[in-house]
């Protein structure tokens, strides 16, 4: 049987004088959450909730949430996003990893509300797009995923390696992904799987200005009929 204090939400106005001395009026009731100044507030617990507009993967997303609520725990728990993971809740391990504004950051450091009017991309929608298949198949062929907890955040970061340096050598990968924890593969499989998605990449780069090159000189696309 729940405790009844659990269900009771406090709702009315409170005016502070001068003095320090406080008047208004109380309601105590099982309805609900009540609103003061727009924003919900649930008295007995000090939880206040605002509101927060954002676009995750593409979707407007309008939703009220816990002014102390972490963006990750967001995603996780209203969105049923499940693909970034908790695990230190304290910006370490990166497990948490999300794009917002595509920039890197830790979802379990940023607080939902600071989301507002962001645009908030998830390992789910960079995998459903494809632009993670390179990276993917390549920690599939090299067992770079074992357990696979750390994974979502281990590609995010490996992407946005892939975007910041062109060919980046070994120990800039290690040194990319240090902030990144895993417990099952020593990062030796990580780091094989992130030197062969980029040499993968530059080749595709490379049979991409191929045939541009082609196209150029014979005005044509390559395999064209005549």
């Amino acid at each position: 049987m729940s405790d009844p204090i659990e269900r009771l939400h406090v709702s009315g106005s409170v005016h502070v004088s001068g003095s320090g001395h406080a008047s208004g009026s109380v309601h105590v009731s099982e309805s609900g959450h009540v609103s003061e100044s727009g924003h919900a507030f649930n008295a007995v617990r000090g939880e206040q909730k605002m509101p927060v507009r954002l676009q995750v993967n593409g979707e407007r997303i309008e939703r009220e949430v816990l002014v102390r609520q972490h963006l990750v725990d967001f995603l996780r728990e209203d969105l049923g996003l499940t693909g970034s993971h908790l695990g230190c809740e304290h910006g370490v391990c990166g497990a948490c990893s999300v794009l917002v504004d595509g920039e890197l950051v830790r979802g379990c450091l940023m607080l939902a509300v600071q989301a507002q009017g962001k645009q908030v991309q998830t390992i789910e929608a960079l995998s459903d797009s494809g632009e993670l298949a390179i990276l993917q198949q390549a920690f599939l062929e090299h067992n770079a995923m074992q357990c696979g907890f750390c994974t979502p955040g281990m590609l995010l970061t490996a992407r946005a390696l892939m975007q910041e340096v062109h060919a980046p050598s070994r120990e800039r990968i290690r040194e990319y992904i240090s902030g990144n924890y895993c417990r099952c593969t020593g990062y030796q499989a990580i780091v094989d799987a992130i030197e062969t998605a980029i040499k993968r990449r530059h080749a595709l780069e490379a049979l991409h200005a191929l045939g541009q090159q082609k196209v150029s000189n014979t005005g044509e696309p390559e395999g064209a009929s005549v």
